[in-house]
């Protein structure tokens, strides 16, 4: 793929281009870099700078350099004297921006370096029909050499050939396509209905639909009679001066021209992309951009109502009515430590997702907060008074922040706010899921947890953030939803049909009849692509070529793993043993926790069930057990560092999953191991409690960078290994998983931890089989990627393992390979995730 270069005296415009280019790409990387400015603030260009450029762009396709004016022409003209080595550079006279555009388009869609300079050059095509000026020499040429995209590796005397097969079969006469009778053609009409016609985004959807497919498309505008313009031409299609409610013709040839045309046919069906039909019937009130996207899926029901309990400050307390100072605060202590131990629970049971409730936590012990309620308790005002004023006064401050993700920690401090209040009060606040769309003003973070997807359909809120706790539970949970909606949605009668899209934010109250069959057959759909996999879900995952693939599940208690079962799980590949642990006062007798493990093996039907020990530490700190602070628990005193400074706690668990691995299939699992020495110290102890004769499984986590780069070490003394990609990608990254704001950091698809996955794969090959129980286990496109690297087992949570399942019969091995090795020559996660098809 060729790279592109923006030159201009501008840093700030170069890259407001860059980024508005980078939205007509939908995910497609292409290489672009900046040579803009003396430095960020200062005006100017520099020809060294832009040499720099044009040999970081250059992959070995060539590069394209748009410059936008006077002295950034001249300093792109140096650059090409200071290259170092043989680059193959064009310096293109296109408009800055639109050509930009264009060229970025045309590079994704695998165009060559003559091709993408055509394209940039032609890029006023669009504006100029519309403004009716002449398009310029190139423009408006016709079906010839530039109508068509020949297959990728197509040489220049190919493309040549086809141009003018196309040319003799497809030919444009303003009043549609005249196609040859032994033309092999296919073609259709459809009607432009995007309020704004085919501008730029649609008309780059339209490009990507038929991308890399063995076929010349050609499009029309029947209304105008403007035409003809190639599908795989971004400023093409701009020129055709597609409106609203315009007709346009596309026709199609070569061996996938059938199915370019249906593919044509459905983005304009479903209005590229673009949902013209479907915008919000609600008017906010709270919010000018209306209902925000937060959960991706379709949700359709009646609407219930959520009437959460109302704490209004002036009657929580009467400060006459109130106790002695002294009893206040043993109110306020108890239902401090009732809450937190409910966290405790919640982050169990949150799984991956636990680091949620973390900043609650932290809020319950947080001394200004605490000292500022003591304060008010000891001049006279009550526990539930006291705790509400000092907690709304934090959450006002929050609430004049400019920034959205700090606003949005506002809904955590109220959230603790009202989880305390309902133990100092005896409000009942605890949410019964109802059958159908919830629409409520807003949703704790505990709520959100205690939400049944089996029930709740979808889900409205008038206030609420994308980035804020609750909804990413929501999205956990796979429930679809949109947020900050406006407080009007709370005006919506019981039982009113609700339809809502969660990956664009699109929600209609009491939608008309063609608008709910839309959003009917999109559910149906994916409800169908689930009932498909479900009922092939117990069998197993083989690949096309033969390779089976182990499907497990993550749990954390006996639902789980009856779940589990109705899924299809072909081993339980990791047990949280937390569960037994977290929110008591004292640690589980080795009885407790064989009762514990046995129901968990009895429910699982003869499936192995892989416990990994205790694993908390300074971040799930334990009341039963002293532990200093840590000013970074993620890198203390956790997992088998932590058990091992307590071998009792060691001791007596692996004594009961030994009890229970003499009569059930078992394995045990160690977790963040990062030296040979805690492996060694850790089977010693198991040696000593669980008799040689029993058959038990030994594996270790790999978490830590690290532990992958010597897994050669620990391969010959463990039968399984189960990376972890969640904390390895977090240690790798330096990007803590529970902070939204790095988001984009902690993707397990970087080159970086796929090194780390394929290293632990090669040492481990002929010794141990290799796991990944990470969330990277579920997502769609690392299946392929992991498979190829070697992978034998994907452990996932229950309602994901028919999906993975599915997904899984569909692949090759060998494919599998090819794609891996691809992957890890990418430089960011983005492209690995453009590879997937």
């Amino acid at each position: 793929m060729i790279g592109i270069v923006a030159v201009s005296h501008s840093h700030t415009l170069a890259l407001a281009a860059v980024v508005l280019a980078g939205e007509m790409l939908h995910g497609q990387p292409v290489r672009i870099e900046i040579a803009a400015g003396l430095d960020e603030q200062t005006f100017g260009t520099d020809a060294v700078a832009v040499s720099e450029a044009i040999g970081a762009a250059d992959s070995g396709d060539g590069v394209l350099v748009l410059m936008d004016m006077g002295s950034a022409v001249l300093s792109a003209e140096l650059a090409l004297d200071l290259l170092a080595g043989d680059h193959r550079v064009r310096l293109c006279a296109a408009p800055f921006v639109e050509g930009l555009i264009a060229a970025a388009v045309s590079a994704a869609g695998g165009a060559d370096l003559d091709e993408v300079a055509a394209e940039a050059s032609n890029a006023l095509a669009g504006k100029q029909t519309h403004l009716g000026a002449g398009a310029g020499a190139g423009a408006g040429a016709g079906a010839g050499a530039g109508a068509g995209s020949a297959p990728p590796g197509s040489s220049e005397s190919e493309k040549v050939q086809r141009a003018a097969e196309i040319a003799r079969e497809i030919e444009w006469n303003g009043r549609g396509f005249a196609v040859a009778e032994s033309g092999p053609v296919s073609r259709a009409e459809f009607v432009v209905d995007n309020p704004h016609g085919l501008h730029a985004r649609p008309a780059a959807r339209l490009v990507g639909a038929v991308r890399g497919l063995d076929s010349s498309v050609l499009l029309g505008n029947l209304t105008t009679g403007t035409g003809p313009a190639p599908a795989s031409s971004l400023s093409r299609i701009a020129a055709l001066g597609a409106l609203a409610g315009h007709r346009l013709e596309v026709a199609a040839t070569g061996a996938d021209a059938a199915e370019a045309v249906d593919r044509v046919l459905a983005l304009a069906a479903r209005h590229f992309d673009e949902a013209p039909g479907l915008v919000a019937e609600v008017a906010p009130v709270t919010r000018g951009t209306g209902p925000l996207p937060a959960s991706p899926g379709i949700g359709i029901g009646p609407s219930w109502l959520l009437a959460a309990a109302q704490f209004d400050s002036a009657d929580l307390d009467d400060p006459g009515r109130a106790e002695t100072p002294a009893v206040e605060r043993r109110r306020l202590d108890a239902a401090i430590a009732t809450v937190r131990a409910e966290i405790d629970r919640l982050r169990v049971t949150a799984g991956t997702d636990a680091g949620i409730f973390e900043a609650h936590q932290v809020l319950l012990d947080d001394t200004e907060v605490l000292d500022a309620v003591h304060s008010r308790i000891a001049a006279g005002t009550g526990a539930a008074l006291a705790w509400a004023r000092v907690l709304d006064d934090g959450a006002a401050e929050l609430d004049r922040l400019p920034d959205e993700y700090q606003r949005a920690r506002a809904g955590d401090l109220r959230a603790v706010r009202d989880q305390v209040l309902v133990e100092l009060t005896g409000r009942a606040t605890r949410l019964v899921s109802r059958a159908g769309v919830l629409v409520t003003a807003d949703l704790t973070p505990a709520q959100a947890a205690a939400l049944d997807p089996a029930q709740v359909t979808g889900i409205v809120l008038a206030n609420g953030s994308p980035t804020a706790h609750s909804t990413i539970l929501v999205r956990a949970h796979g429930i679809p939803a949109v947020v900050g909606a406006g407080l009007r949605v709370l005006e919506t009668a019981a039982g009113t049909t609700v339809a809502l899209d969660g990956q664009t934010g699109a929600l209609v109250i009491d939608p008309d009849r063609a608008v709910l069959a839309e959003f009917t057959e999109r559910a149906v759909a994916q409800q169908h692509q689930r009932d498909t996999a479900l009922v092939a879900a117990g069998k197993p995952a083989v690949t096309r070529d033969g390779v089976t693939v182990h499907v497990a599940a993550n749990i954390s208690d006996l639902a789980d793993a009856s779940a589990a079962v109705r899924n299809g799980a072909d081993l339980a590949g990791l047990v949280r043993t937390e569960f037994l642990f977290l929110g008591r006062a004292d640690a589980p007798s080795i009885d407790e926790q064989e009762h514990a493990y046995r129901a968990l093996a009895e429910a699982l039907d003869g499936r192995k069930l892989i416990l990994r020990t205790l694993d908390v530490g300074g971040d799930k700190p334990l009341p039963y057990i002293e532990q200093a602070p840590e000013a970074n628990p993620f890198l203390g005193m956790r997992g088998i560092r932590l058990t091992l400074a307590r071998p009792e706690l060691l001791r007596d668990q692996l004594t009961a999953i030994g009890r229970v691995a003499a009569d059930h299939p078992v394995g045990v699992m160690f977790p963040m191991v990062t030296q040979l020495s805690e492996l060694l110290a850790a089977r010693h102890i198991l040696s000593e409690v669980v008799s040689q004769d029993i058959p038990l499984d030994i594996g270790i986590m790999v978490e830590v960078p690290a532990t992958a780069a010597k897994t050669a070490a620990f391969a010959g003394h463990v039968d399984f290994l189960s990376i972890g990609t969640n904390d390895l990608t977090q240690y790798a990254m330096a990007a803590e998983r529970g902070n939204e704001a790095l988001g984009s950091l902690a993707d397990p698809l970087d080159p970086g931890v796929l090194h780390l996955i394929d290293t632990v794969s090669r040492a481990a090959t002929g010794r141990a089989r290799v796991a990944v129980c990470g969330e990277a286990a579920a997502d769609p496109a690392a299946a392929p990627v992991l498979l190829g690297l070697g992978v034998h087992e994907l452990s996932v949570g229950p309602p994901s393992i028919p999906l993975v399942k599915a997904a899984v019969r569909e692949l090759d091995s060998t494919s599998c390979r090819a794609l891996a090795t691809r992957a890890l020559t990418c430089s960011s996660a983005e492209e690995v995730r453009a590879l997937v098809p």
